[in-house]
């Protein structure tokens, strides 16, 4: 063999390092999935209960809520910004919603509408301090935030709203199909639709380009500030259809409905590969990172992990997925 072919040889054989940086790289895009598959089979392990049908069942009713709020945080944050509001947005609305059909006394589908069509107003109003008025998303949706959640405590009086109608809460106890819950269905659709409205329109496109880089977006012709409240619109939507599941599911309204999803709502997109850095992220992955979440809820209390434990556990999975997220951006594209 001479030393052309030597070389050529040489040329076509697998570089360790760059095999090694491949693998990484997929981890690194798969880790929730890689995480929810471990953490299933650890919390089969510990406890026969959890890999029943039964809790399978309630899985996917805890996960629908926080769903919900997770495209709905998922979509500002792919245009690099930020909302905090949403699930206070979710109590609010669900509160007028409630409200409008006990003391109004309107039909509960028309109470229902207006509540969510309050919360998709809300949102459109953060699109416009955001974009117009040049207001931080963060500071601006923080306070956006406590106003929400002083107004619901001031809307309920400290006190339980239990007054709902039979059609308001039917969606939320209903099921089908040997006992499966018909309110993760309305999960499954969000998704749908969300998927095919980030794919295959110039809406979604627009997204993903103004998350990546405004300023060669507004270049480029994308009017960078409608794209933003929109998007802060449709989250404002989703917001509300979420407040109205989590009443229709509780068959109630708290004076803190929503607050403790705040954490969850957050770490579920980035989690999933949401970049918080904007235009990163699918619908694929908000899944991956509702499902895991919600398995980390369920699977401690099944194993009789103190409360307290759950939400630390959550923080730092919050700073896990920051750190692999930083990571996968700056080294892996």
């Amino acid at each position: 063999m001479n030393d052309g072919t030597l070389a050529a040889a040489k040329t076509v054989q697998p570089q360790p390092a760059a095999e090694s940086r491949n693998v990484l790289g997929w981890v690194l895009h798969n880790v929730v999935w890689i995480w929810l598959i471990a953490l299933v089979a650890i919390f089969g392990f510990f406890n026969e209960f959890f890999l029943t049908i039964f809790n399978m069942q309630n899985i996917t009713v805890q996960a629908t809520v926080l769903g919900m709020l997770g495209l709905a945080v998922a979509l500002p944050l792919l245009v690099a910004e930020i909302d905090l509001s949403i699930p206070a947005n979710a109590g609010f609305s669900a509160a007028i919603g409630a409200l409008a059909y006990s003391d109004l006394g309107l039909p509960w589908l028309v109470a229902m509408l207006l509540g969510i069509a309050v919360a998709t107003a809300i949102g459109f109003f953060n699109g416009l301090c955001i974009t117009k008025l040049k207001m931080v998303s963060l500071i601006e949706t923080l306070s956006m935030m406590i106003i929400l959640q002083g107004a619901l405590l001031a809307l309920t009086q400290g006190k339980t709203l239990t007054n709902l109608s039979d059609g308001y809460i039917w969606i939320g106890q209903a099921t089908f199909a040997g006992g499966w819950p018909v309110m993760p269905l309305v999960f499954v659709l969000a998704l749908i639709a969300m998927s095919i409205l980030l794919r295959f329109t110039t809406l979604g496109r627009s997204i993903y380009a103004v998350g990546g880089n405004a300023v060669a977006s507004k270049s480029a012709g994308i009017r960078v500030d409608r794209i933003k409240v929109l998007t802060y619109t449709i989250s404002g939507f989703l917001a509300g259809l979420a407040g109205f599941l989590l009443a229709s599911w509780q068959m109630a309204i708290t004076s803190n409905q929503g607050s403790s999803y705040l954490l969850y709502a957050i770490a579920a997109p980035i989690i999933g590969g949401v970049s918080v850095f904007g235009g990163r992220g699918n619908v694929l992955g908000v899944l991956g990172g509702v499902l895991l979440l919600t398995v980390i809820q369920v699977g401690l209390a099944i194993i009789s992990v103190p409360s307290f434990y759950v939400g630390m556990i959550g923080g730092c999975m919050i700073f896990i997925a920051v750190a692999i997220d930083a990571i996968r951006v700056r080294y892996f594209g």
